[in-house]
Parts: C-alpha cells; structure tokens; sequence
C-alpha cells in the first residue's frame, strides 16, 4: 500500500558551490551538504529542499521553487539589495518584475543555475 510518510523535491544545479552561497549567503537559507553531496535546503517551514549537481544540467523553463512571503515588494526591495535581479521577464510587472492583480503578487528571479524561482504573497 502506498502510505508516504513525507515527501521533498529536488532540483538540480550545475554548480554546488555556486548554489551553496547564493541560497545559503544571498538568500540567507539554511544550506547543508549532505553524505551524497547534495545541498539540504532548509526552509522555516521544515521542509527540505534538494539541490544536486547535474553534469548535463539544463535551466527548468518553469518555476521549480516559489517562496511564499508576506509583502512581495518588500521581498523584491530586499533580493534587488542583495543583487537578485526580479525583473526576468521584459513587459512583465513593474520596473522590478513585480505582477500585481492577475492571482497573487509575484515576481520571478534565477538562481545561478539559471533556474527560475519566485516570491509570492497568497494574502
């Protein structure tokens, strides 16, 4: 019978310390390396995400993590200070790539593996 008792994604990256030091020191997560060589991101929620090197590894075409935050601009505010570039989609949202009025704000930024991830307010 199939009864999971937990469940984590993962993704992969072309560059492990690259990705160490923008998820851990950029984005300020909790980051670990685990037994396999692969990051452990450790998300306020308790949830664990896993990032492993790809040799062959090709950008996601779609949002392969959203970070669900309180006030998309403010989170948008602090990733600009920090050298995340929000605005990847020209013509999309304000000068900083917020989208406002079509579902929850969002704004969409890369990690250095060129994967796309975003901030999103559900409230």
């Amino acid at each position: 019978m199939f009864t999971p008792t937990g469940a984590f994604s993962g993704f992969s990256i072309s560059d492990l310390a690259a990705a160490k030091e923008f998820y851990g020191e950029t984005l300020g997560l909790a980051v670990t390396e685990n037994d396999m060589g692969f990051l452990e991101l450790h998300l306020d929620s308790g949830a664990t995400v896993l990032a492993y090197v790809k040799d062959d590894h090709e950008p996601a075409s779609f949002t392969i993590l959203n970070f669900e935050v309180d006030d998309v601009d403010s989170a948008v505010d602090d990733l600009n200070s920090r050298g995340v570039k929000t605005d990847i989609y020209p013509g999309m949202g304000d000068s900083r790539g917020v989208v406002k009025g079509n579902g929850p704000d969002i704004a969409w930024f890369r990690d250095p593996a060129g994967n796309v991830l975003s901030v999103l307010s559900t409230t």
